[in-house]
């Protein structure tokens, strides 16, 4: 008798405190939103079984009809759990295999591209496949404007003209939606079955039978939660869905539907259901396990959980579970002015006991240098994911900038050590050559310090020209005039100043410009990042100019090439220049054949000239170099070459003289130019000050 008494009286403990957390729950709930405004979903799971499943707002503003458990509401990228589920589902019935290239299922994909794209790299986002979304921002055509567009869409316009990967499979991690678009494909082809067909009969099977993805943005959804923005002016406008996309995202279900998912999935090893178990962990063999099967791998609120957030439009969603509590807290909205994941934190927090962070730093946290002043801190350090940051002062602060994000105050902690302003835990510690980032969990990231380059008149005129992406049919133009570097982006009417970080990196907007270069230092692409698309090519369409230019105090000095009135010869022209381009003196250099000027360089006593001739040398064309002094009076000139083409580029200054920058070419006859094969080789010649050659080097073949 004594046993039941104080069983029954456990019993009732239990009871009561599950009926304060529904209270609290409740207080939650209607904390975030009236009864007036767009919905809010909330359910929790506990051992199994649905302990709380509220309801709040309204489906529809127009009609004024409450949100219910028929009403669907569309979870975004919380979506992307299920159709990496069914990939998995494919491969424990040896449909495909994990490891398998994509291109075995998807073969006219990225043909240049010769390392595996595997099927597990697209599931966690570690396949360099760029994002569609972002790619469409690039060619200023926002997705959701983009009415009736689909999978298909974006993989035969957008994907399948990519040429190359932003990154080698498997070599990091970057959010994209592509690759679960991809995967809808591979899904079909496995399978064998239309990717809606075969997605319905998965949640059936799963018990899910109000969820299914979208097909047409113009079909009825029975019950569906419409989405609605406050664009800050208090007015409820719906947010405008005219896509066909699917399998990224754009999932509408029912709370109970998702509710009876994470039962399963809590019930899973009582049940012994292979496919949700494996489910819920990191890929086998994958470069990563912060991130799996379409969930992320992280610890929440310190305690070890699998979840996954979504937002698409005015729609968005939170799904975190913790294994070892057996507890699930489910959220979603068509609500733009709440956001799923606090509420599910905040609901969350009802059942776990507040946790401590575990904290242990990389043991060279003692080991930063106090011998630094504040003003060797300053400068570029660069990412282990590429990106450069800058450390800058601000009335006596320190500041950590990354592209043209708002400046992160550091808070100094002692000497060359300091802490982000928005968390104290992660410190940031100052050495000779580098900074690293300690974070608590004992993880660092090394930040090597860039040298300063000093930019010069010349680095900013290379840079001007028209650039052009084959996969995206975009142009934007560079120019530089009245001493502002400037860029005209497609799709937008006004002319942007360009920020030069350094010789090799343009920001403007949130888009970072890489400069890439030839064997001869000009500048020939620019690489593009912006958010999840890293180094989209864009090729430089203008003539690659050389450096004809040296500016003076007075003006500047010009190199150019003129033809004769025949045109059987031409000659080199230096001239002396007013700034407003009025000749101060010329000089004419040259034989009685042709002779080409490229580019001058300025030295101590003079000027050097590069260029070709043909009427001095060994061969048809030598690389051609004369000697200057201020005046532009000859002191000396020389050829390199033997009986072939050599042509001369570009000069360089070295400690043992100069290097020329040209090409040489071989041909397999000298006689027969009809019928002849050759080739040509980037030509590095190295020369004393005086001219006298002193190595040369045959470099790569190029085009």
């Amino acid at each position: 008798m004594k046993k039941t008494v104080t069983l029954l009286a456990l019993l009732i403990s239990i009871s009561l405190v599950a009926q304060q957390q529904i209270k609290q729950i409740d207080a939650i709930v209607n904390s975030k939103l009236s009864n007036t405004d767009p919905s809010l979903f909330v359910g929790v799971v506990k051992d199994g079984k649905i302990i709380y499943e509220g309801y709040k707002g309204l489906a529809s503003l127009q009609h004024q009809v409450k949100v219910d458990e028929n009403s669907r509401s569309n979870i975004a990228s919380t979506a992307k759990q299920f159709t990496a589920l069914m990939i998995l589902n494919l491969a424990l019935n040896n449909k495909l295999s994990l490891e398998d290239d994509i291109r075995k299922h998807l073969p006219k994909l990225y043909p240049n591209v010769k390392e595996k794209i595997k099927i597990r790299h697209l599931i966690n986002h570690t396949s360099g496949i760029r994002d569609y979304a972002d790619l469409m921002s690039i060619q200023q055509k926002p997705w959701w404007k983009q009415v009736g567009m689909d999978n298909d869409d974006v993989i035969n316009d957008l994907l399948s003209k990519q040429e190359d990967l932003a990154f080698t499979p498997g070599s990091r991690y970057m959010y994209s939606n592509s690759g679960y678009t991809l995967l809808t494909k591979i899904i079909e082809v496995a399978s064998g079955q239309n990717f809606h067909d075969y997605s319905g009969e998965f949640f059936k099977n799963l018990g899910m039978n109000n969820t299914a993805f979208l097909k047409n943005y113009m079909n009825i959804i029975p019950n569906q939660a419409l989405p609605y923005s406050d664009w800050g002016d208090g007015v409820w406008q719906q947010y405008p869905m005219m896509t066909n996309l699917y399998g990224d995202g754009f999932l509408f279900t029912t709370l109970k539907d998702q509710l009876i998912f994470e039962q399963a999935i809590q019930n899973a090893k009582f049940n012994n259901n292979r496919l949700l178990i494996e489910s819920q962990s990191s890929i086998p063999n994958s470069e990563i396990n912060t991130y799996g099967f379409g969930l992320e791998l992280k610890d929440r609120l310190n305690y070890n959980s699998v979840h996954h957030s979504g937002g698409t439009g005015s729609y968005h969603s939170q799904m975190i579970r913790f294994p070892k509590e057996r507890l699930s807290v489910f959220v979603m909205s068509s609500n733009s002015k709440l956001w799923s994941g606090y509420i599910a934190d905040e609901i969350a927090r009802l059942f776990l006991p507040k946790k401590e962070e575990v904290i242990t730093y990389d043991k060279r946290l003692e080991k930063v240098s106090s011998n630094l002043k504040k003003a060797q801190l300053l400068g570029q350090y660069l990412s282990p994911e590429n990106y450069l940051i800058r450390i800058e002062e601000k009335e006596g602060v320190l500041t950590w900038r990354n592209g043209n994000n708002n400046p992160i105050e550091l808070t100094k902690e002692k000497q060359n050590l300091y802490s982000i302003s928005y968390n104290k835990k992660v410190k940031v510690g100052f050495f000779n050559d580098k900074l690293v980032m300690f974070y608590p969990s004992g993880k660092s990231s090394v930040y090597p310090k860039i040298p300063k380059e000093e930019i010069t008149i010349t680095d900013l005129e290379s840079y001007v020209g028209e650039y052009h992406s084959r996969e995206l049919d975009v142009t934007f133009t560079i120019n530089y005039n009245n001493n502002k570097l400037t860029i005209i982006l497609e799709g937008l009417n006004q002319e942007l100043e360009l920020e030069v970080l350094n010789r090799n990196e343009l920001l403007v907007f949130d888009y970072i410009l890489k400069i890439e270069r030839d064997q001869f230092n000009r500048v020939t692409n620019i690489l593009l990042t912006t958010n999840r698309v890293l180094n989209n090519k864009f090729i430089k369409k203008t003539n690659l100019k050389f450096q004809p230019k040296i500016f003076t105090k007075n003006g500047s000095i010009n190199v150019t090439t003129i033809g004769s009135r025949s045109g059987e010869s031409s000659q080199i022209l230096l001239t002396e220049n007013y700034p407003n381009g009025n000749e101060i003196w010329s000089k004419q250099f040259g034989g009685k054949s042709y002779d080409k000027a490229s580019s001058i360089l300025a030295t101590k006593d003079g000027y050097l000239i590069i260029g070709s001739t043909s009427s001095y040398g060994k061969g048809n064309y030598d690389m051609f170099i004369i000697k200057t002094d201020k005046k532009g009076n000859k002191i000396w000139q020389n050829t390199y070459g033997e009986s072939g083409n050599e042509y001369g580029y570009s000069i360089e200054k070295v400690s043992s003289g100069y290097i020329l920058k040209g090409t040489t070419q071989k041909c397999s006859s000298n006689a027969d130019v009809f019928n002849r094969s050759c080739i040509t080789n980037v030509w590095f010649v190295t020369i004393d000050e005086n001219g006298k050659e002193l190595s040369n080097e045959v470099l790569e073949e190029i085009e």
